[in-house]
């Protein structure tokens, strides 16, 4: 009886599993595999569970020196936000204190500690307000008191900040995870991650009135806060790290405890994903709005679109803001040449003070550095 080519094929393979024998490109895919998961195999190498447990949950503890160098960091920032200098601001965000807290919380959710995220949450609030107040205080009876490309900067979520948020916080879960100490890599991630200046922004929109730029700049710090903390608990996931299983303080853990906390478990993952992807609509929203502005070339070639919303959130009875290139002929001159001036037209409800029109003249020069001249309307 002949055999077909389907039946020797099989038993070819037959063959192979039974004495070992596997197909080269088989073979290649396993070793690359291996190759891969030893490579990045982030368990290798850590901290003992409660040495990671020290690290995350003592970055957030409000002592004296805590508040004071928050203190620091918010004025630093404030600053640095006011004059537009950069050096202030990374300053600031080098000794900011509030990614202990941010840390701390996601250990608190991840192990399922309720203590732990109370206590870091209140904190985190706390610092919150403390920072708000104080940097208003100090937009307030600043002699500046302008709206900065770094004020803007500080208070424009995009996605590309939740995508930092997010590499920062896996870099310091992982780090504040790993034998050695991590004082370099969380000072890193603490200037990859603005967590001072969007709220000391925030704090600016307080003092000037603008519920815009307010929200704003909030929802920045939000974003980082959110996805910081989302990104710490998938490192402390892929670690194992246990999880608090002494529902009710015994010290004895219960057959019942075990299947509870591995259902609660389930449940608080679920809802963080959902509630993450939700929080980050708005976010993915304006950044959409953003790019279709920037590809809509020549129609938006002076930033008007984006210079229209900072307007909006700074100017009292704010209506519209355009800009045109102007042609006339040039004065007493009997040749014909043309002279061409880029103006750019504000128009408001009422009548703008010298200061404000200082402020629109100051945003419309970031887009539009060859600017003739401001013209502004009242309807």
């Amino acid at each position: 009886m002949e055999l077909d080519k389907q039946q020797i094929e099989r038993l070819r393979e037959r063959h192979h599993r039974r004495h070992g024998i596997r197909p080269a490109h088989s073979e290649a895919m396993e070793n690359v595999t291996r190759f891969l998961k030893r490579a990045f195999n982030i368990r290798e190498g850590r901290a003992p569970y409660h040495v990671i447990r020290k690290r995350f949950v003592n970055g957030a503890r409000l002592t004296g020196s805590h508040l004071c160098i928050l203190i620091i960091a918010m004025l630093i920032a404030s600053i640095g936000l006011d004059i537009d200098s950069d050096i202030a601001i990374v300053g600031a965000m080098l000794i900011c204190p509030l990614m202990g807290s941010v840390l701390a919380m996601a250990y608190g959710i991840a192990t399922l500690d309720r203590e732990i995220t109370v206590e870091a949450v209140a904190g985190l609030a706390l610092q919150m307000a403390f920072c708000l107040v104080t940097s208003t205080l100090y937009f307030k009876l600043s002699p500046l008191g302008t709206t900065t490309a770094a004020i803007i900067d500080n208070s424009t979520p995009t996605v590309w900040d939740l995508a930092v948020a997010l590499a920062g916080g896996f870099a310091g879960g992982l780090g504040n995870s790993r034998d050695q100490e991590p004082a370099t890599l969380i000072a890193g991630v603490a200037v990859a991650t603005a967590l001072m200046p969007p709220l000391c922004a925030a704090g600016y929109g307080i003092a000037i009135a603008s519920g815009s730029l307010f929200l704003s700049a909030l929802y920045e710090f939000g974003i980082n806060v959110v996805f910081i903390a989302l990104a710490a608990e998938a490192v402390l996931l892929l670690l194992r790290v246990p999880l608090k299983r002494d529902l009710n303080g015994d010290g004895v853990v219960t057959a019942q405890e075990n299947a509870a906390v591995d259902e609660l478990s389930r449940k608080v993952r679920r809802r963080i994903i959902v509630g993450t992807v939700i929080f980050a609509i708005p976010c993915i929203v304006m950044t959409a709005g953003s790019i279709g502005s920037a590809q809509a070339g020549v129609q938006d070639g002076y930033g008007v679109t984006e210079t229209t919303r900072e307007l909006a959130a700074v100017l009292p009875g704010f209506r519209d803001y355009t800009v045109a290139v102007e042609t006339s002929a040039a004065e007493g001159d009997e040749e014909g040449i043309v002279e061409r001036e880029i103006v750019a037209h504000v128009t408001t409800g009422e009548a703008l003070g010298a200061h404000n029109r200082r402020v629109a003249r100051k945003l419309i020069d970031l887009n539009v550095p060859e600017l003739d001249r401001v013209e502004f309307d009242v309807e």
